[in-house]
């Protein structure tokens, strides 16, 4: 069983300044990472998970509460990655055994098989977890910590909807900008340059069609690819959008990996 629990409830604390100290301090003996986060409960179970973890963890943990990511954190030093998968399952089960309504989601990743690890590669890892739309563990991979690729402008004046595209773009190396309408759009393009806007046609300001055309009209270094995000599916509008010349069409309710793919696409 455990020898040590750390449960961190203090908003002060940097849990991934923290967790970036325990895991250099390890140096090139192995350790995983652990984040949860349940969909379903406003309050993360971070007792729950806790006593998941004294009942099946043989090993020392640390497990810490991030408020501000909706995640918990757990530390296991001396775990390879293989080990970390299996401490994973068992706390996702005890989580649905005894929260059936939990829903959580968890992504994982070992030490030193990621090189050296930083706040950044580790708060991504939180955000993967919280974002995260299948209940598979999920493998944290260096590959979502590369260098951006290209920058992207996301237009939508639906809050949720732009945080959920800024984070999980983010995710995968890209730079994102936020814009809410049409017309704050169009002046970011002209400071920024995009290599890609996805944007919805239910604009304020101005119209969809309107803003692709403007955009198009922009003496840009680079015209930017533009991927139109809409719940519109009406067939007239989708042949006009295609007539100015965007690259895409996506409809709401969309699938993230789908979307994910038509975006590289476009980087090609």
């Amino acid at each position: 069983m455990a020898n040590t629990v750390t449960l961190e409830r203090q908003m002060t604390v940097n849990v991934y300044d923290i967790l970036e100290e325990q895991l250099k301090g390890m140096g090139s003996r192995p350790s995983g990472v652990v984040f949860v986060h349940c969909k379903n409960m406003e309050q993360q179970p971070e007792a729950e998970v806790n006593e998941a973890l004294e009942r099946t963890c043989e090993t020392e943990f640390q497990l810490w509460k991030d408020s501000k990511t909706s995640t918990i954190a757990v530390f296991l030093p001396g775990l390879t990655l293989n080990a970390t998968h299996y401490q994973a399952l068992l706390i996702k089960q005890e989580l649905l055994g005894h929260l059936g309504e939990a829903d959580p989601r968890l992504t994982i990743a070992g030490f030193p098989e990621m090189g050296s690890p930083s706040r950044h590669m580790l708060k991504n890892m939180a955000e993967s977890a919280k974002l995260s739309q299948s209940t598979d563990i999920q493998l944290y991979t260096k590959n979502e910590t590369m260098t951006a690729p290209g920058k992207i402008m996301i237009v939508d004046y639906d809050e949720t909807t732009r945080e959920f595209l800024r984070i999980r773009l983010s995710l995968q190396g890209y730079e994102t900008f936020e814009a809410v309408d049409g017309l704050s759009a169009i002046e970011l393009a002209k400071k920024i340059n995009p290599d890609l806007i996805l944007t919805e046609l239910n604009l304020y300001g101005v119209s969809g069609l309107s803003f692709i055309h403007q955009i198009q009209s922009l003496e840009l270094q680079i015209q930017p690819k533009v991927i139109v995000l809409t719940d519109q599916r009406v067939e007239d509008t989708i042949s006009k959008c295609f007539e100015k010349g965007v690259d895409d069409y996506v409809t709401k309710p969309y699938s993230p990996v789908e979307l994910d793919a038509r975006i590289r696409r476009c980087f090609q």
